[in-house]
């Protein structure tokens, strides 16, 4: 399935890019099962749909929009080398962008990280394929989303969800771990009802559940 969609961190957010070489309602169908599997990461995504070669008409992109939005997801444009797509992309409301191979519109590589330099308020959602860092605070109601591990130089008091994408080897980290609420892939861990001793801290899956340990407790 993976050769046939496959999901990027880009310099415009999240990129889904859709094979070609198949038909469209299989395609569909690989689609669904797809971001059923990995709904935690998607659910609440933007995402720039990267549809290649194929010619898809305003009709089908109809079909996957309204797909994709069953699993809480958008779709902000899509990218085509076909003039054809690009036009169906325009009449159903998308904007719509000649596709570049060049070096600067490659993707970035799915396990690359993202290094953030800002504080995290409530609402705001920080969504990334690979590792994020996060040089700042997560305010209650804020979310970090990766695929990888997270690291917070600073306080996280909201809701951080590392290995999103099924990876129990994710960890996380703080410099104060007070979350509403850690996730690591399909695990779930609430905070603890007794606040200790502020001190940098990491979380990580021992014999399937979350643990807690301080930092002198990592080892590689």
């Amino acid at each position: 399935m993976s050769d046939l969609i496959s999901i990027k961190g880009s310099r415009d957010g999240l990129r889904l890019r859709l094979d070609a070489s198949v038909a469209w309602s299989e395609l569909l169908h690989r689609l669904d099962l797809h971001l059923c599997e990995r709904q935690s990461f998607f659910h609440g995504a933007s995402l720039v749909i990267d549809l290649g070669e194929r010619e898809v008409s305003s009709a089908q992109l109809d079909e996957m929009l309204a797909l994709i939005r069953q699993h809480g997801v958008q779709a902000t444009a899509i990218d085509s080398t076909e003039r054809s797509t690009r036009a169906a992309a325009r009449s159903v409301g998308l904007t719509a962008r000649p596709l570049s191979r060049s070096p600067e519109a490659t993707p970035m590589p799915e396990a690359e990280a993202l290094l953030v330099m800002r504080t995290l308020r409530s609402g705001q959602v920080l969504r990334h394929t690979g590792h994020i860092t996060l040089i700042g605070d997560v305010n209650p109601g804020g979310e970090i989303i990766a695929g990888g591990s997270v690291v917070v130089w600073g306080r996280l008091r909201g809701l951080v969800h590392a290995g999103a994408l099924g990876d129990r080897s994710a960890i996380i980290c703080a410099l104060e771990l007070r979350p509403t609420q850690l996730r690591i892939a399909d695990l779930i861990a609430r905070a603890p009802d007794q606040q200790a001793l502020s001190r940098p801290e990491f979380a990580r899956v021992v014999a399937g559940e979350i643990i807690v340990d301080g930092w002198e407790a990592f080892k590689r």
